[in-house]
């Protein structure tokens, strides 16, 4: 993973770019548990989410659809996510590029198909970083 800021000098602690680039771990760790509540808290309260077809809004919104994803289309899976990339607009804010899936039960691996690269937009809100909006979009083999 590299690490870059822009041309005007931007103060961000070890800490901080540590404690960004734990935010897939969550987002995996709470997937694997099938733990809505604990997905949804890596958001900030208005935070958004983009997945394909599904847009949601604020945490009550996505901690919803993630309890029923978990219930249904995403029952049984994994998730995975590497972060490659990290910048930052100021000390306290910041985009993260993953690279990632989702993995069906019996896989190691997410498939072609549910292979993606995602974008984090994130934000430092009282001493913790947050996922304000997440987007991700479909990796294909190069």
């Amino acid at each position: 993973m590299t690490a870059q800021s822009t041309e005007t000098a931007i103060t961000v602690t070890d800490e901080d770019k540590a404690a960004i680039a734990a935010l897939p771990q969550r987002i995996v760790e709470a997937w694997a548990a099938h733990d809505a509540d604990a997905f949804a808290g890596v958001f900030t309260p208005d935070g958004t989410m983009i997945i394909p077809g599904v847009f949601q809004k604020g945490r009550d919104a996505i901690r919803a659809f993630m309890a029923q994803a978990f219930a249904g289309p995403f029952k049984g899976t994994r998730v995975t996510g590497t972060p490659v990339d990290l910048r930052f607009a100021d000390s306290e804010s910041g985009i993260l590029i993953t690279r990632g899936g989702v993995i069906a039960p019996g896989e190691s691996e997410p498939s072609t198909e549910r292979a993606v690269h995602a974008s984090w937009v994130v934000v430092k809100r009282e001493g913790q970083w947050f996922l304000a909006a997440y987007q991700n979009t479909p990796r294909h083999a190069a």
